[in-house]
């Protein structure tokens, strides 16, 4: 197993257990196997395990494995406060002891803001005494690290960073993620920063596995260096120095193994211009459905009504390549789940945007259709409640 520092010079496992998909006996997380996958990764040096108050029976499924086997000590759990749940400076004690009981432990190596979605709602947190509640955690060791994890784009990724002295940040990060969500670009600002940067979704969702069109794999079967889809999307991240982690969620101990000897071969300047071609050739060919052709470069932004016009094409092109849900999930999380909108609802047609864009494209226009396709009547209703559940 290969390691990288942590902000504090801890070694942290280049491969993270994520811990949202154990596998399931039905409906029940399967403790056998759970406990299999857990102690394969453990004894091939996996020391970061990755969990949250609001996946289903993680947080007491992992703490069961590790105290039974009585590892505690010799690993380092990462899990989330539930911001969003929390209306009073008392529910962040509520939900933080309720979680250790859970892990049956007395403290947490990396605690995060789960899903923070900008500085608006960060300021809101603060205003409930949050600060002043970590920085006691902290002092009294019950928390040994405090970080965010981030579903957004760049732009607003960065601002959250400054807007405190974060231990680690967390951002979903992936060859086709590259200049969508925090990106590169959030990665790069992060790791200036000093802070180590935690991978999530490495294979959207199991997505650059198992749903690759044709076009895509044929290009992983006929390069002459043999590597899984899997494989080679973890490389490509585990190229990158800036990445500290990268989690995975295993649920099968074929999985477990074959991610374990990735982790172990890897090296950071491995993947050559070659290698990052090719992979940029897959990214084509999954793209080749596409309704946008827009890479990301964000010329358009900001827009004076807030739009995240990268963030909605993403999606929208996501819609074609990947499925309606897929899609949904992604657009949701980057313009509802935040304090201020950022829909393409927003537009008023300035045309501001359109004079920026080297790809000259007709964001106003893409834009109405965006919106068609991606505020239905499901978003609409879910961006009701939310609203009407943030002024409860």
């Amino acid at each position: 197993m290969n390691y990288r520092k942590d902000k504090y010079g801890n070694d942290l496992s280049i491969l993270g257990f994520g811990c949202m998909r154990f596998a399931k006996n039905g409906s029940k997380i399967d403790m056998e196997q759970t406990n299999e996958q857990i102690m394969a990764a453990y004894h091939a040096g996996v020391n970061y395990f990755d969990t949250a108050y609001v996946y289903p029976g993680s947080e007491e499924a992992l703490g069961t494995v590790l105290a039974n086997n009585h590892i505690r000590e010799n690993v380092h759990i990462a899990t989330k406060l539930p911001h969003y749940l929390i209306k009073s400076s008392g529910s962040m004690d509520k939900f933080f002891n309720e979680e250790l009981i859970r892990l049956k432990t007395d403290y947490v190596d990396y605690y995060l803001m789960h899903m923070l979605t900008d500085v608006q709602t960060w300021e809101r947190l603060k205003g409930l005494g949050i600060v002043e509640w970590l920085e006691e955690k902290k002092k009294s060791g019950a928390i040994r690290q405090v970080g965010f994890s981030y579903h957004g784009n760049s732009d607003m990724f960065c601002q959250l960073v400054d807007a405190y002295d974060w231990d680690f940040c967390q951002i979903q990060y992936n060859y086709m993620d590259e200049h969508s969500q925090a990106g590169r670009t959030g990665l790069n600002y992060a790791h200036a920063k000093g802070l180590p940067v935690i991978i999530m979704e490495p294979l959207r969702g199991g997505k650059l596995v198992n749903r690759l069109p044709k076009e895509a794999t044929d290009i992983f079967e006929k390069y002459p260096i043999a590597h899984t889809p899997a494989q080679w999307a973890f490389r490509w991240l585990w190229n990158q120095p800036e990445v500290t982690c990268v989690l995975s969620g295993m649920n099968s101990l074929d999985m477990v193994q074959d991610n374990i000897r990735t982790a172990s071969e890897i090296s950071v300047g491995e993947l050559g211009p070659d290698e990052e071609l090719m992979l940029q050739d897959v990214v084509k060919a999954i793209n080749s459905k596409m309704k946008v052709g827009c890479t990301g470069c964000r010329y358009c932004m900001p827009c004076p009504k807030g739009v995240d016009i990268p963030g909605t094409f993403a999606a929208y092109n996501r819609r074609y390549s990947e499925g309606k849900r897929e899609a949904f999930f992604d657009y949701f999380m980057c313009t509802a789940i935040r304090k201020d909108s950022s829909a393409a609802s927003n537009c008023i047609g300035c045309g501001k945007c359109e004079g920026h864009c080297p790809q000259h494209i007709k964001i106003r226009e893409e834009l109405k259709h965006a919106r068609k396709e991606l505020e239905g009547p499901v978003y609409r209703i879910g961006r009701k409640a939310l609203e009407i559940f943030k002024a409860y």
